[in-house]
């Protein structure tokens, strides 16, 4: 069987969106924040409907996430806003929560469904559980390490996706937190506002030469990892394992270090693929993300090369 996986990326504007394409992403995760938690940007329907088309122009798949926790308000939006979506031709929705799964099951019926519910994501057995409901995609929890990884992919039966490279979130709360420190938000898109906030971020005492970033939207509060996931010289240990995708996580990033990145994981994994046997990591291929890695966040290996799952 041909092994061709996916690209994946996460797109904060229609611009960015192009230019992810162009860089060699094959799809593009997209949505609005009253369904779905840690965007990289706001898309809503008419935006969603656009990206949707200039995806399939340029041959790539859009995606819409909907993994927000969802209340009982929310439960009563989701048959239109999905019926809206599915008559856009997105190619999957992103899920957590089972009342989005039931109602794509009534309302939008053939539409694909990626479950990612982030940590609790750990096991085939888990991974079976959502297939047998309709899951077409199980998204990974960023605190595994390879080995589980490899040994998920090896006993599941649908698509694995892993998150290989970008920072990940440590905390969540629906409250928002850090409101008070959003000056004149009345004046301003308070969505925008705050998820471009620069400078908050927690400390701890005893690592204070780490910095989390504080991501709020008007439906919570994320506090973010104080590293970035780096696992491009690695890839060719999960090309192996034959993991059908791979997201780029660029949340709180410039389009040009999203777009440096997504191009540095298709030139290795276009390597990879070339000619799997002989394959060997270029490090010259690390240089351009190196070049705009911001100085205070590490690039690590996050958990991969961990014995256990903390």
């Amino acid at each position: 069987m041909s092994y061709n996986p996916e690209l994946l990326a996460t797109a904060a504007h229609m611009d960015e969106l192009e230019k992810l394409i162009d860089a060699g992403a094959t799809a593009i995760v997209v949505g609005e924040a009253k369904f779905a938690s840690r965007l990289a940007g706001q898309f809503d329907l008419n935006m969603i409907k656009q990206a949707t088309e200039l995806a399939h122009s340029k041959k790539a798949k859009l995606y819409v996430s909907m993994n927000n926790l969802i209340d009982n308000a929310t439960v009563d939006e989701l048959p239109q806003y999905i019926q809206s979506i599915q008559s856009f031709g997105v190619d999957a929705i992103v899920y957590g929560d089972p009342a989005v799964l039931m109602a794509v099951k009534e309302h939008a019926p053939g539409m694909k469904l990626h479950w990612n519910a982030e940590m609790t994501s750990t096991n085939y057995a888990t991974a079976e559980y959502w297939a047998r409901r309709g899951a077409t995609r199980f998204v990974m929890a960023r605190e595994l390490n390879m080995e589980q990884i490899v040994d998920t992919k090896q006993k599941s039966a649908i698509e694995i996706q892993v998150q290989v490279h970008g920072m990940t979130a440590i905390y969540h709360s629906k409250r928002s937190l850090v409101q008070s420190y959003a000056e004149h938000h009345q004046e301003r898109d308070r969505y925008a506002q705050l998820q471009q906030a620069a400078g908050l971020y927690l400390m701890e005492n005893d690592r204070p030469d780490e910095r989390f970033p504080i991501f709020e939207d008007e439906y919570g509060t994320h506090i973010m990892s104080s590293d970035d996931i780096c696992m491009l010289e690695n890839m060719h240990e999960l090309l192996d394992a034959r993991v059908d995708s791979f997201k780029v996580e660029g949340i709180l990033k410039s389009v040009e270090y999203n777009v440096t990145a997504v191009k540095a994981y298709r030139a290795v994994i276009d390597a990879y693929l070339a000619d799997p046997d002989n394959y060997e990591f270029d490090e010259s291929q690390l240089e351009p993300i190196r070049e705009l890695q911001d100085p205070g966040r590490e690039l690590s290996f996050g958990f991969f090369f961990k014995e256990q799952v903390y």
